[in-house]
């Protein structure tokens, strides 16, 4: 009896605990816990993965292929333990780990020539064949400047197996851009894509002026010089190469070269580890995929999302992954069906191009079920997993040349990560209070940086230490200067700066706010262009925005200025525009510019063109692309006429 009299009050604790938790602003960030402990119990079993790897290939006999670097090493492993398995998918083409191991010695071979070294009779152990005229000596760099093929990948495989450092050229880059490249990286030879030999004829006199050793990756050439390096790969046996050929001396070793994208200047060569090659074994796991897994890979393979974690990813798990030269959205959901895709990996916009599609019958009874990439904005993600669900966004937050890594495993729309307790114990990251107009964190009396506060934007910056380090660029130490942050929180500490502000609630989601380049001060207030884009966007007539900052003579800072796309088959409403930003958008970050555009202007990483944009300016006799400006005292956007920016640029026009 006195039991059931108990069991009232018994029944009543839980809520009276939840109501105290939620009182004492404890339950935000409770209520997230399980899902963080969940993550830090990958986190661990992957850590133990990759240890033990990296443990079996020092430890392996090094005139044996596992005795090599981390690279090579996974893969003859994949090879011995599946060989069987489907590893890649091109086209019509299909090719197993075993294949693939085949293909990357023989490869490995072809480079091993080129640097002198002797096989010796049936393909085995080797030597350095003394006072040969080689091309290569150990270590060089050998610049890939491929599209995404199955190509692409044995040449880099053989190049880590010869002990070679592979360059990932972005395929886009010519005439001074390309060479800058290539002399930034050191590299001694080059291997190019036969189609691409047209349109880089002109430059072939400054590439031989260089030195470098030539190389087309097909038969279709005739240029004296350049010899086919497939066929020479083919005609090489497919047996292992020695593992001791490419073991680092140290994980720290540079082992290949990524070009940051170059959307603020020329591109540099981020030098990456065989540490990092080693973590990056560990994305997929992260992201709760598995060996059975397909995963669409539809990304530039010179760019860190598609190569290491894309391809090195999949090798981390041996799953196997279908593998585009080029995105197509029409062609998209067909191509999930025919190979049954599970995971999709996404950069940039390639989300927003799929929910602009009409609808097809190939979208339903699609396997996926996990998305993975970066730069998702909130209304794709709605959008996108309304239409083409159920399925799991994992939004992820890192860089080329950086030591901190995000994921949102949590799946809160919009954020790319958790600052939880537990994830920054694993993963150590601080915000900092950021001065847009100096472009130089905020310091107390003491020299020290500030923490930010919950819901305040910050720069995100990460402690440099042997197990996050930064490498820096290739070059020279003056490319690194603005990339470490010294003195930040003590004496001696040094951080790597991120230079992307974030902003963490105060439930411990972390959300992209902008980059520091790309917020601009108007009127004595900083402008989030994510802010902006994210308010023009939400309107129906709207697809696609770019936002940025422009020069206005007369005026300090710089005003903003919105490229938009429209969506078909919607047209312009102005009216509509002026009232929605109006009601949305504090003043100060109003667009004071509207250009509207057939297509957004995009890298080859499918990033937006700002830097170009700004630079174009407003100027209605210079731009071909309809112009509207904001007319403060009429309330309305109006057509940028010749008439009216003459009156602006005389003060006549207030905006």
């Amino acid at each position: 009896m006195a039991g059931l009299l108990l069991l009232p009050p018994l029944l009543l604790l839980p809520p009276l605990l939840l109501l105290l938790l939620r009182t004492l602003h404890i339950w935000p960030r409770l209520r997230w816990l399980a899902a963080d402990l969940a993550f830090a119990v990958r986190v661990l079993r992957c850590n133990r993965a990759l240890r033990a790897r990296a443990l079996a290939a020092a430890a392996a006999d090094p005139r044996g292929p596992e005795g090599g670097c981390s690279l090579a090493w996974r893969l003859a492993q994949l090879a011995r333990q599946r060989p069987a398995h489907v590893f890649l998918i091109h086209g019509a083409r299909r090719f197993s780990y075993a294949e693939a191991e085949r293909q990357s010695n023989r490869a490995a071979r072809a480079f091993l020539r080129a640097r002198g070294w002797d096989a010796g009779p049936g393909g085995g152990a080797g030597n350095e064949r003394a006072g040969a005229a080689a091309p290569l000596a150990p270590g060089a760099t050998v610049a890939l400047l491929l599209p995404a093929c199955p190509e692409f990948l044995w040449l880099w495989f053989g190049l880590a197996k010869a002990g070679l450092r592979a360059a990932f050229v972005p395929a886009a880059l010519r005439r001074g851009p390309l060479l800058h490249c290539l002399r930034s990286c050191g590299a001694r030879a080059l291997v190019l894509a036969p189609e691409l030999l047209e349109s880089l004829e002109p430059d072939l006199p400054a590439l031989r002026a260089m030195g470098l050793h030539l190389w087309a990756a097909g038969p279709e050439t005739r240029l004296a010089g350049i010899s086919d390096v497939l066929a020479e790969a083919s005609a090489e046996a497919d047996e292992p190469v020695p593992g001791y050929l490419s073991a680092p001396q140290s994980v720290m070793d540079t082992c290949l070269y990524i070009f940051t994208s170059g959307t603020t200047g020329l591109p540099k060569a981020a030098r990456i580890s065989h540490l990092k090659i080693l973590q990056c074994q560990g994305f997929y796991q992260l992201c709760g995929a598995h060996q059975e897994d397909v995963i669409y890979l539809a990304l530039p393979l010179y760019h860190m999302s598609g190569s290491l974690l894309g391809i090195v990813g999949c090798l981390g798990i041996g799953a196997t992954v279908v593998l585009k030269s080029k995105f197509s959205a029409g062609q998209f959901w067909d191509d999930c069906q025919q190979h049954g895709v599970t995971v999709f990996q996404y950069i940039g916009e390639l989300c927003r191009y799929l929910v602009n599609q009409p609808p097809s019958q190939a979208e339903r009874g699609h396997k996926v079920r996990l998305v993975v990439g970066s730069g998702l904005r909130p209304d794709t993600w709605e959008r996108f997993v309304r239409r083409f669900g159920p399925l799991q966004v994992l939004e992820t937050y890192g860089l080329t040349e950086g030591n901190v890594a995000t994921f949102n495993y949590t799946g809160q729309p919009g954020a790319v990560g958790r600052a939880s307790w537990l994830y920054k114990h694993v993963f150590p990251f601080s915000l900092i209070r950021y001065d847009v107009t100096t472009g130089e964190p905020v310091r107390d009396t003491q020299g020290h940086c500030v923490a930010t506060s919950p819901g305040e934007p910050g720069l995100l910056v990460a402690p440099v230490s042997q197990q996050s380090p930064f490498l820096g660029y290739a070059g020279g130490p003056e490319l690194d200067r603005g990339k470490l942050l010294k003195d930040v929180f003590r004496p001696g500490d040094v951080f790597f700066n991120t230079g992307d502000l974030l902003v963490c609630d105060d439930q411990g989601f972390l959300r992209f706010h902008d980059r520091t380049g790309d917020t601009f001060r108007w009127k004595g207030e900083n402008v989030a262009t994510t802010e902006v884009a994210e308010a023009l966007e939400s309107l129906d007539f709207v697809q696609e925005v770019n936002v940025y900052g422009v020069t206005v003579p007369g005026h300090e800072g710089r005003a903003g200025m919105a490229a938009l796309v429209l969506r078909p088959p919607h047209s312009l409403d102005l009216e509509q525009l002026y009232s929605h930003v109006s009601e949305n958008l504090p003043p100060y970050a109003w667009p004071r510019f509207l250009r509207l555009q057939e297509s957004l202007a995009t890298t080859e990483t499918f990033k937006q063109q700002k830097v170009r944009m700004t630079k174009e300016g407003f100027n209605p006799s210079a731009l071909s692309d309809p112009l509207y400006v904001l007319d403060r005292a009429g309330g309305a956007y109006l057509p940028l006429t010749p008439a009216r920016y003459s009156a602006l640029l005389a003060g006549d026009l207030r905006i």
